[in-house]
């Protein structure tokens, strides 16, 4: 039972970090483009061939 004193306090302090970290996403616009990077990845910059 003593560790639940310094466990909970714990899972607060990181529950609260990861709700933070998720805001902070939010407000820099982490989540605006979801399928830009899967096509970027597949852009081959190094060749310029005319799109159809």
């Amino acid at each position: 039972m003593n560790m639940l004193i310094y466990l909970i306090p714990i899972a607060l302090f990181m529950g609260g970090l990861g709700l933070f970290g998720f805001l902070w996403s939010l407000k820099n616009s982490q989540y605006d483009d979801l399928e830009g990077a899967s096509w970027r990845i597949l852009d081959d910059e190094d060749e310029k061939m005319p799109r159809p």
